[in-house]
Order: structure tokens, then C-alpha cells, then sequence
């Protein structure tokens, strides 16, 4: 789990065949602005052949929906109502028709229809690079790739941008997209997705011109959140096992953390703990190990992370949070590590 800004090398390839190379916080998601200034445009098959091998189709066991894949270790952007009714891991199927498992680690908050998912042990997927922002214009050639009705993949369809919403932060565009595009891309003319397709406007189940997609901003912010792991909701503890109790009287608890274990979006091991609290309670959890480096994340009784801590204090790598609560409810203790794929046992104990 990071702890500070990583310094992470991003490729980025770009339709001409150059690399971008970034040293950055984030891995780099985007074409180079500066490269992509003179471009021609793709035509249509082109646009297909370059895009559609990083299109999945995502079976959840209880429906199926689309996504699309944004770096080569296996990230991918779905729509939420794809994913939330979902067990933790999911079934990602690629255009070749390879299953692989994945996990779904992350969702948008309330009002925003996006989720991550998380394809396990891979560093050479297909990817879609997202577009530069501001890019959009009403008028311009789009075009959406997804799995209609659970049953069509890698169907390509296009349009024009009819509107941009920007209260509502969407592109509203008359590419044809129904149930099972949702969590596809909707590209412009140089294969870089400029939206994650969600809805389209029908009174009978089938599409009318009228289409939705979340626009970049909302994309941007979203993957923010979830690369410095604090999207509002992550499924990794929302669909878990229940969490053990954790008591506020001091009591030490032991625990270990092993190959085997369920993973965070970063591959680190983690425990879920709970305990129930009252508005203005102060309280103390500490995490201590000496074979792992621990790490602690606070949620609230909706999923919100309300705090996390890596070192206790300068020279000592353990993991303790000070809060006071802001509401009654129940509580959620993640433990984890700060660094991936870390094992060993700790000792945890809660008091106020």
C-alpha cells in the first residue's frame, strides 16, 4: 500500500507508433497531447482494429456487461451497475475468447456510474488510451464497441456527439448502444476513448439516438481516486466475508496475513475487522508486526474511508490511527500491508 508519491515509468503508444514515457504519480492513461497534434484521423475499421482487442465482456454470474482495458497490468473501466450486485470476482473475457478472473476493487460514488476492475497476474494486456481533455466538440465521429445483450461482442456501431451535458458531465451521442454496452468505450476517430458508455433513452428496451457516456472528467477523477486507493466504495471489503469483531477495551488480537488471502487493488493481503462506535468517541486502533509493514485503513458505515495510516511515527513502521467518529454506526477496520504481496502475523487491539 503507497505511502508516498510513486515514481512509476508509464509507455503510452501512440497511433503513430511512438512512446510516450512519463515519470509521474500515476501511471500515465492518456496519449501524448503534443504527438497527437497533426494526426489523421482512422477510418472506421481502423478505429476497430486498433481499439477492440482491449474490449471485454465482464460475466458476473448474475448479468454480463462491458469494459474496457487501460493499462497493460490488467485495469479496467466498467460501468457500476455492471458490477455491484456482483460477487468480488468476476469472469473478464477478451475479444479471443480467454477468461481470465479478475476482482472488482473499486465503484464511483452514488452518483457516479463507474467501477474498476482488476485482472489478476497480467503485464501485457491490449489497452485503450483515454483522450486528451477537452477533445470533445459537438459534431464530431464517435463510435462505441461493447457486448449487446450479453451475447454480441465486439459489436461496433457509431455516431456523432448530439450534446454535451455539462451539469450532468456526459456526452449524449446517437452511437447505438444497448443492454450489455453499458461499461464499453465510446472512441473518437483516433481510437483513444473519450467516455465510458452507461445509458441510452427508450421506453421499450431497445435504443432510440439517444445514448449516454460519462465524460473524461468524471473518468479522470475516478481513476485518481482509485490509484491513491480512496474511491468511495471498494468491493474488496464491501463483498468479503464478514468481518471479525473488533472490541474497543484494549484486547490484542492476532492475525496473520498469507499467500491466499484476498488482495486490495494493489495485490497487498488484507483483513477485515468491525466494531460499533457513537458520534464524538475517540478511539485508538494500532497494528503491529515485525514481519510485515502494516497498514490501516478506518471506513465508515457506507464504505467511505474516513482516515488510513502507514508509520506510526518516524523510524517505526507500525500502523496507528487517532480519530474521533463523526456518527453512530458500524465501523470497518481494514489491515493490510504497505507493500504488496507482504505475509506475516500482527497483533491488533482497539480502545478509546
Amino acid at each position: 500500500m503507497n505511502k508516498q508519491l510513486l515514481r512509476l515509468v508509464a509507455a503510452v503508444v501512440l497511433a503513430g507508433g511512438s512512446l510516450l514515457t512519463l515519470e509521474t504519480g500515476l501511471p500515465c492513461f492518456y496519449s501524448n497531447p503534443v504527438l497527437a497534434q497533426g494526426r489523421e484521423k482512422l477510418a472506421a475499421e481502423d478505429v476497430y482494429e486498433q481499439a477492440s482487442e482491449a474490449v471485454v465482456t465482464i460475466y458476473t454470474g448474475r448479468g454480463s456487461g462491458s469494459g474496457f482495458i487501460i493499462n497493460a497490468d490488467g485495469l479496467v473501466l466498467t460501468n457500476s451497475h455492471v458490477v455491484e450486485n456482483a460477487p468480488r470476482t468476476v469472469t473478464v473475457v477478451l475479444k479471443d475468447g480467454t477468461r481470465l478472473p479478475a476482482e472488482v476493487i473499486a465503484f464511483g460514488d452514488k452518483n457516479l456510474d463507474l467501477a474498476a476492475v482488476k485482472i489478476r497476474s497480467q503485464d501485457n494486456l491490449p489497452t485503450i488510451p483515454l483522450a486528451t481533455a477537452n477533445s470533445v466538440r459537438v459534431g464530431s465521429e464517435v463510435y462505441a464497441i461493447g457486448s449487446p445483450f450479453g451475447k454480441f461482442s465486439g459489436t461496433f456501431t457509431r455516431g456523432i456527439v448530439s450534446r454535451l451535458d455539462e451539469e450532468e458531465k456526459q456526452i449524449q451521442h446517437d452511437a447505438a448502444i444497448n443492454p450489455g454496452n453499458s461499461g464499453g468505450p465510446l472512441l473518437n476517430a483516433f481510437g483513444e476513448a473519450i467516455g465510458v458508455n452507461t445509458a441510452f433513452y427508450s421506453s421499450r428496451s431497445r435504443n432510440t439516438g439517444i445514448s449516454f457516456a460519462i465524460n473524461l472528467e468524471q473518468v479522470e477523477s475516478f481513476l485518481v481516486a482509485v490509484q491513491s486507493g480512496e474511491t468511495p466504495r471498494l468491493s474488496a471489503w464491501k463483498n468479503s466475508t464478514s468481518p471479525r469483531s473488533l472490541t474497543l477495551d484494549g484486547e490484542v488480537v492476532n492475525g496473520s496475513l498469507r499467500d491466499g488471502d484476498e488482495t486490495l487493488w494493489d495485490e497487498s493481503f488484507f483483513d477485515v475487522y468491525s466494531f460499533e462506535g457513537w458520534a464524538g468517541q475517540q478511539v485508538i486502533i494500532e497494528m503491529v508486526s515485525w514481519e510485515l509493514d502494516p497498514y490501516l485503513i478506518l471506513l465508515n458505515s457506507d464504505g467511505t474511508i474516513l482516515t488510513k495510516n502507514d508509520d506510526w511515527r518516524p523510524g517505526d513502521p507500525n500502523a496507528r490511527i487517532i480519530i474521533t467518529l463523526p456518527e453512530d454506526g458500524t465501523y470497518t477496520v481494514v489491515v493490510s500491508t504497505f507493500k504488496s504481496e507482504q505475509s506475516g502475523d500482527y497483533t491488533l487491539r482497539a480502545y478509546n
